[in-house]
């Protein structure tokens, strides 16, 4: 059986496992594509070697003439296609070729429609309908460059689902935009700022470097939404929105103003994950860590040297009085300037004395308390004492808060040494102090040694440098609350997070969820609405510094308000206020966009129409990051949750599983399989970004390994149809651009099944007005619409559940194997009959006729929602009689809806028999090599009901098969001499006539070898079967499968040696 077969039996015999059957669609595509290249490719050499044939092949040079001709002229016709495509007025709607062209070409389909579509308004929502609402926010991404591979999966299964439900009667939402990405654009700003002016942003100032940051996103910005229109996303443009809008920062800081006065939103001298090479605190999802599985040397950024990571060095601290000392351990020994406490087991007898007592500091002297703490000290590791740096490590932070220790900040913004009780390593870069400290107490005898030491190093994902932690004064978010409530949320299915194994990780983040840092040390995004108080004489610390006093902060929506609230504070005093040179962390303002986008603060109708929204679909990898704090923020300040559903796609992956990344050289621009790229391009492609020179080195020859010959145009329905069939739920997706190739030549087989009906029903068929009545339509009629129902009843079911493999399965199986490989080819000799045979069958002609129009128009609008582009140019080339259309799109017309009445379960039932024989006589055919040969096909059959059926449709079986005939044999007849022989079941047996088309000789010995295996199978089975152990201990049921497959086995040998026999007559 082939892949193709398998999952038709499948698929006809009932449900089936999404991912299977995705895989094995899949598989069967690129078989098909693999075959079509094959036979090009022989076409080709064929064509060579006629080429260079001596004179007299004139035969073969006069075919190849023909073959060049023909292929000049489609040639022609294509860029005759193509041209007029092009030169269709934008937003008008495109004129389609009178005559359809014979390919199809992705280039000449998708070009004209999308921008027809917005032109006419289509994606745009009206707060006003009385349409149920489904809204949706895109997942903004960064302004920063491109959309990836991993965008084109978010945006093919949103639009997806925005254009099933838009046919569905839905008044669909789906809101456009963009982050600021404050760290990732200010970075490649700067960058480009160093390389072409040598400068740096202090040079130029605040004011002027955001003008040349604005100026960029400006230049750079609209190719991302370039990307989403080629991709097809039915995006609402009226809506688009940018986070750094006036809109969207008057709602950031209504916000921030909001939660500060509620209490959530403070400042505090707090750990943080500073970014020396940025000098800005990052989140915790731009931190990556890299294992280090021992002593290990890693390039750092700023450092002409490797540094050494992945050991544990052990010193001494001299206890006070000198009368002993206490060894510690650390892997970061340029932190011990910080260090204020020395921590022990309280149950440790090796220590028990010494607690309450001081060590010395040996570089400043400062005397450090030794204190008992079960939470952190592990006796058994390393020397059971612990050095205490509180302000550079979160578990010496929490250590220090219990025990009341000294805060001791030894790094500067830039990682260098400050003088806090730093002696002469002050001013040294931190990993060069490393190195020094360590020479210093191997000096004066305080070194103990080093040890291996398996680690985890937190390195940032955009500047790559060690993250150091450092306490800073910062504005935290309080969360606890808030948090709470989001579990509530999911427990009480307020919010339903798909798939539901999610569920876990969303209360272990929350209920263990920890304050949130909102500050970043930039200039590019929402400056913080807080000032900094002081006046004449003032000796309190300068704001950001770790003398500040966080007392002095006032929070307010301008100057003039925060003086209001200073002198109120303050009063009698000549104030000074300074605004908070920090601005919000982006995921703040992410948290607000599914609000901030419909108005909020303000009572906007579209606010009141679609908050909250329907669903929030998302990558899992930002499930805390973004889609918990929507949430938190949501009901915080909208007092409901912003949206109903969140389903959580997989994560792209490259063909071997690797994630994707710029220095890897797998980062896929969806562009590029969209139009195609060479690999001379691809490498361009890397230019002028924001990776290293030793970056782009690497990448290349990642590109080089990935897409040696570039990358096949497969176009944007292809791209999209490949990237929803790999979506299964909570699986990553490792994309091999092959299936996409595949899905770009399954479009072919749409288009050649709409021409075969444009040849066949003509331009003036008119199709049929209201519902088919089902009874009175011949066998194959009624099958293929039970078919289609089916299709359409799983579409819906596995759309609504978010299972996008089991629907694409469902559609594609529809087409490939019921309508395309079935029905059409039963088809064909019916569309064909004229004449007489036409008049005497005119009932099965017209009913054929209908049904294949029905199922045409039908599946092209079950199919559009993830193919837009082929279906549209398809839907609108259906002729309808000169009648005009029902809508004017097919993104306008009705999403089919599942009918009972169109079910046939016999028909159903029946097909599936039939193509089981049909299965196994094509697997017959294959064990014989006949490929062009069409031998007659001979039924035995011992079953009633299936031989009235056989006798029914004998010339199906025949077309199927590619039989010259098709027989039913009668009862105890013997098959003609000479036949292959194969079993479908136990009561059905084909023969195929052989006789003057193979060698007989040949057969004999192969059926003797088949002969051989049969009766090895039965022997083995009845061996197993006399056996007392298994007559008294096998299970009933297995013991009938067992009986039913030895008669089987006995039926096939049977069969074998008749057909040995015929074979040795004909030898």
């Amino acid at each position: 059986m082939t892949e193709a077969e398998a999952v038709q039996a499948a698929t006809s015999a009932g449900p089936v496992d999404p991912e299977k059957a995705a895989k094995k669609a899949a598989k069967a595509a690129e078989k098909q594509a693999k075959k079509q290249k094959a036979l090009d490719r022989a076409a080709a050499e064929a064509a060579k070697a006629a080429e260079g044939a001596p004179a007299g092949s004139s035969r073969r040079a006069k075919a190849k003439e023909e073959a060049e001709a023909k292929k000049a002229v489609e040639a022609a016709e294509l860029a005759a296609w193509l041209e007029q495509a092009r030169t269709t007025p934008k937003g008008s709607k495109k004129e389609l070729p009178g005559k359809m062209p014979k390919g199809y070409d992705p280039k000449a389909v998708e070009t004209g429609w999308y921008d027809w579509w917005e032109a006419s308004r289509y994606f745009a929502a009206s707060s006003d309908s009385c349409k149920p609402p489904f809204a949706m926010v895109i997942p903004p991404p960064n302004v920063t460059g491109s959309l990836h591979i991993g965008h084109a999966l978010t945006l093919a299964i949103q639009d997806t689902l925005c254009r099933w439900r838009r046919m569905s009667g839905y008044e669909v939402c789906w809101v456009p935009g963009t982050d600021h990405a404050g760290i990732a654009t200010q970075t490649v700003v700067e960058r480009q700022l160093a390389r072409e002016t040598g400068q740096t942003r202090h040079d130029l100032g605040r004011a002027a470097f955001l003008d040349r940051v604005h100026d960029w996103v400006a230049r750079h910005g609209d190719r991302i939404l370039y990307q989403c229109r080629r991709l097809g996303a039915s995006l609402d443009w009226d809506r688009r929105v940018f986070t750094m809008d006036a809109k969207l920062s008057a709602a950031v800081q209504e916000a921030f103003l909001r939660l500060h006065a509620q209490g959530l939103i403070y400042r505090d001298h707090r750990l943080v994950n500073w970014d020396c090479r940025l000098k800005t605190a990052v989140s915790d999802i731009e931190v990556d860590y890299v294992d280090v599985p021992g002593p290990t040397m890693l390039a750092v950024p700023g450092y002409t040297e490797r540094v050494e990571f992945g050991v544990l060095t052990s010193f001494a601290y001299p206890l006070e009085g000198g009368e002993g000392e206490v060894v510690v351990a650390t892997t970061r020994p340029e932190t011990m300037f910080g260090d204020t406490a020395i921590a022990v087991h309280p149950e440790d007898p090796r220590y028990q004395a010494l607690v309450g007592r001081h060590v010395v500091h040996p570089v400043n002297g400062r005397r450090l308390p030794i204190v008992a703490d079960a939470e952190l000290v592990d006796m058994a590791f390393g020397t059971g004492a612990v050095k205490i740096t509180p302000a550079h490590d979160p578990n010496d932070f929490a250590t220090g808060k219990r025990h009341g220790l000294e805060f001791a900040n030894v790094l500067d913004d830039d990682g260098r040494i400050n003088g806090n009780g730093t002696g002469e390593f002050a001013g040294m870069p931190r990993f060069a102090a490393r190195v020094a400290i360590v020479d210093w107490l191997k000096a004066r005898g305080l070194f103990r040694g080093v040890a291996p030491n398996p680690m985890r190093l937190g390195v940032c994902s955009r500047s790559s440098d060690v993250i150091e932690p450092v306490l800073k004064p910062q504005w935290w978010v309080a969360c606890a609350g808030m948090a709470a409530a989001a579990c509530e949320a999911v427990r009480t299915k307020a919010v339903r997070i798909v798939p539901a194994e999610f569920e876990a990780t969303w209360f272990r983040w929350l209920e263990n969820v920890r304050d949130w840092c909102i500050s970043r040390q930039l200039w590019w995004g929402h400056r913080i609405p807080a000032y900094y108080v002081a006046w004449e004489g003032d000796e309190a610390g300068a704001p950001g510094a770790p003398s500040e006093d966080t007392s002095r902060w006032v929070v307010a929506a301008s100057e003039a308000e925060a003086l209001e609230l200073a002198a109120a504070r303050f009063p009698g005093r000549a104030l000074r206020l300074t605004q908070d040179e920090d601005v919000l962390d982006t995921w703040f303002s992410s948290g607000l966009f599914p609000m901030s986008v419909f108005g909020w603060p303000g009572d906007s109708p579209d606010l009141r129409r679609f908050y909250p929204g329907a669903l929030l679909e998302t990558g899992h990898d930002i499930l805390f990051f973004w889609v918990a704090r929507m949430v938190m923020l949501g009901q915080q300040l909208m007092g409901e949750v912003p949206f109903k559903d969140v389903y959580l796609h997989s994560i792209v992956r490259d063909a071997q599983g690797r994630k994707m990344s710029k220095t890897l050289g797998n980062v896929i621009d969806p562009v590029n399989v969209i139009e195609g790229i060479s690999l001379q391009d691809l490498h361009a492609s890397l230019e002028g970004g924001n990776l290293e020179a030793a970056e782009v080195a690497r990448a290349r020859e990642g590109q080089v390994q990935n897409f040696p010959d570039g990358i096949e145009e497969c176009g944007t329905d292809a791209l999209r149809f490949a990237l929803v069939a790999y979506s299964s739920q909570g699986r990553d997706v490792n994309l091999d651009i092959k299936r996409v190739v595949a899905y770009r030549h399954w479009c072919n087989k749409l288009w050649n099944a709409i021409r075969f009906a444009m040849l066949n029903l003509g331009e003036d068929y008119v199709p049929p007005e209201g519902p088919i009545s089902h009874a009175s339509l011949p066998f194959a009629c009624r099958w293929v619409l039970s078919r289609l129902d089916a299709a359409t009843a799983e579409v819906d079911r596995a759309l609504n559940a978010y299972e996008f493999a089991a629907a694409t399965t469902a559609v594609y199986a529809f087409w490939q194997y019921d309508l395309c490989d079935v029905f059409i080819e039963l088809s064909k000799p019916v569309l064909a009959k004229g004449g007489a045979e036409a008049a005497e069958g005119s009932a099965e002609l017209a009913a054929t006729r209908t049904t294949l129009w029905t199922c045409l128009e039908t599946g092209l609008r079950l199919l559009h929602p993830f193919m837009p582009y082929v279906t549209e140019e398809l839907w609108q080339r259906l002729p309808r009689g000169g009648a005009p259309l029902p809508t004017p799109s097919v993104m306008l017309a009705e999403y089919p809806r599942a009918s009972p009445d169109a079910r046939d379960a016999r028909a159903e039932a029946d097909m599936a028999y039939l193509l089981a024989v049909v299965n196994r006589c094509r697997s017959l055919r294959a064990d014989y090599g006949l490929t062009r040969e069409r031998p007659a096909l001979h039924v035995a059959c011992a079953d009633g009901a299936r031989r009235a059926l056989l006798a029914a449709s004998a010339t199906e079986l025949a077309t199927l098969t590619d039989s010259a005939s098709a027989a039913l044999l009668p009862a105890g007849e013997a098959p003609p001499a000479g036949c292959g022989v194969a079993v479908v079941d136990d009561a059905t047996t084909l023969y195929l006539s052989l006789a003057g088309i193979l060698d007989a000789g040949k057969e004999v010995e192969k059926l003797a070898k088949k002969e051989a295996e049969a009766a090895a199978r039965i022997e083995a089975l009845e061996k197993k079967m006399a056996l007392l152990s298994y007559k008294e201990r096998t299970p009933a049921e297995v013991k009938e499968a067992d009986s039913e497959r030895l008669a089987k086995a006995q039926a096939e040998l049977e069969s074998l040696r008749a057909a040995k026999a015929d074979m040795q007559a004909l030898a």
